[in-house]
């Protein structure tokens, strides 16, 4: 050892070997951030997408399409769109008229259960026995409809 270098040197001078624990440890330290920042916007971004789909929003495929377009283009106002959209609760008007076109196909037995496509599956001999009507009065019920 020189006698003019010191016995005692800080952890963050390398050694003589070439090890550096400063550069290893910041090197470790970065890839954590970077990491931990890079999920922390991935999270962010996709919150509008959580939530609608946390509270079973019908518009949740439009919420999730317009998070991809601004995470592809960087434009946050297809974000911001998204965000409202997914705060919104639209009403479902969907299942309401199905029901109903569904009662009105049933009552006018154009359906799928009704009598008429169930005699149409089921084999000559069994339609003019069925509910007691007889082929003729039921094409004649069926004309006039």
């Amino acid at each position: 050892m020189h006698p003019a270098a010191p016995h005692h040197l800080p952890f963050f001078i390398p050694g003589a070997d070439g090890s550096d624990t400063l550069m290893v440890v910041m090197g470790v330290f970065l890839v954590a951030t970077v990491l931990w920042v890079g999920n922390l916007y991935l999270r962010l971004h996709s919150l509008p997408e959580r939530m609608a789909h946390r509270t079973h929003k019908l518009q949740f495929e439009i919420v999730a399409v317009l998070g991809l377009i601004s995470l592809f283009t960087h434009m946050h106002i297809f974000w911001i769109a998204g965000l409202l959209l997914a705060m919104i609760d639209l009403p479902d008007f969907g299942t309401p008229i199905r029901s109903i076109a569904g009662s009105v196909e049933r009552i006018a037995g154009a359906g799928p259960d009704a009598p008429d496509a169930v005699a149409a599956a089921e084999p000559k001999s069994k339609i003019s026995d069925q509910f007691g009507v007889k082929t003729a009065e039921r094409e004649k019920v069926r004309g006039h409809a």
